[in-house]
């Protein structure tokens, strides 16, 4: 047990060092850029040319989006009930290792079908990464710390969408060599959080029956909010996620370039969400949160309205970006504050719900986009938006990350 310990640079009581907490906290943010931002959301910066080369309609688009969700939120469950058992090491490098197969399967994909099944396979990854790295962090930094870890490791999705754009338009027309550089980046980074991400076993040596694997109890007061909030973000986000890029460029006739740098903005202002603890922590969640989601709502509204406009376009991404990876940081923090004795379970309550609303909204807005128009489908999700602002939490966070 010392020797883990003092490789991870940790000592005996289980908590790492200053130098231990950076090595796992870079880890976690690469992980999360890889599956979110490389394996998950990817697939909305190339959907244009996916439908161009599949010949895929706005509908099947939603439904191939709507499976990755589906995926994702099996695998939330699975990896929630999981960590706590197994640790958080060995389920954050089965994350990776399935980001890998399943963007290498994207980047060979010889027809829709094949794509469909590495979307889905990839989108799976994300629902395996966030409980591990969530469980790794509570249990071995700090709690002065942890909040601030866990933010920054969530900030890994903005991350990961501003590596991916750059990606894009050097391989400009050959998609397939941007996913097999995906597919090796991900592997990389699975191999760095095989060494960095400490086993974090909360069950180590004693009884690992199921009821240590559920939380108890199993939904405490606060879940129901967590969950009401987690979802209205899940179902206002999904426009911009799915068919972000494609209102741009069919929608606002922008170059490949132009909307690709806006794809590119919002991950780099995503990269923003990273304050969030330290936001939580001055001014509250519930008034955070408030203002976070009508940012989310007007940057929606914006991109739907001015599609064509580079200047409004790349501002809304921006804004986007920043209120989405903000907005899921509170959410994490949220969870971790609900589920105080297992806090990957409030996490993968959290996200197991967005993805939920994710997945039931992006086919209806590929549907309701058929019918009416884009700008329609992306005004309706901004108001959920809105709506979702007046769920407030109840619960509260100070800087040293207790309730």
């Amino acid at each position: 047990m010392s020797e883990r310990l003092a490789t991870l640079g940790a000592d005996e009581s289980g908590l790492l060092s200053r130098r231990g907490m950076f090595w796992l906290t870079g880890a976690g943010l690469s992980l999360i850029a890889v599956c979110y931002g490389l394996a998950r959301f990817a697939y909305g910066l190339f959907l244009p040319v996916f439908r161009a080369e599949f010949g895929l309609d706005a509908a099947t688009a939603g439904a191939i989006a709507s499976g990755a969700y589906a995926s994702y939120c099996v695998a939330i469950v699975a990896s929630t009930m999981m960590t706590p058992r197994y640790g958080g090491r060995a389920l954050a490098v089965a994350a990776g290792g399935i980001a890998s197969a399943g963007t290498l399967m994207i980047a060979a994909a010889p027809n829709a079908l094949v794509l469909a099944v590495g979307v889905v396979l990839a989108g799976a990854s994300t629902g395996l990464a966030s409980p591990p790295l969530a469980h790794a962090v509570a249990h071995t930094v700090a709690a002065t710390q942890r909040n601030r870890a866990q933010t920054v490791i969530n900030a890994g999705t903005g991350l990961g969408v501003a590596i991916a754009g750059p990606i894009a338009l050097l391989t400009l027309e050959h998609w397939r060599t941007a996913w097999l550089v995906f597919s090796i980046l991900c592997a990389l980074v699975t191999v760095w959080a095989a060494i960095a991400v400490p086993i974090a076993s909360a069950q180590a040596g004693g009884d690992r029956g199921l009821r240590h694997v559920l939380p108890h109890p199993l939904l405490p007061a606060e879940s129901g909010r967590l969950i009401a909030a987690a979802a209205m973000m899940g179902i206002a986000s999904a426009a911009v996620w799915t068919f972000g890029r494609d209102i741009l460029v069919t929608e606002g006739q922008l170059s490949e370039h132009a909307s690709t740098i806006a794809w590119i903005v919002l991950g780099v202002f995503g990269i923003a969400g990273a304050v969030t603890g330290d936001l939580a922590g001055r001014f509250g969640i519930a008034r955070s949160w408030t203002v976070i989601m009508l940012t989310m709502a007007a940057a929606t509204a914006l991109m739907a309205l001015f599609p064509g406009n580079i200047p409004t376009a790349w501002m809304a991404s921006a804004v986007f970006g920043a209120a989405y990876i903000g907005g899921t940081g509170l959410l994490l923090i949220w969870g971790t504050r609900a589920y105080v004795e297992t806090p990957a379970s409030g996490v993968g309550l959290a996200f197991l719900v967005i993805a939920l609303g994710q997945a039931a909204a992006a086919p209806v807005i590929g549907a309701v986009a058929e019918v009416t128009s884009s700008k329609t489908a992306f005004i309706t999700a901004a108001l959920m938006a809105v709506i979702g602002c007046l769920i407030r939490p109840q619960v509260t966070v100070s800087t040293r990350g207790r309730l």
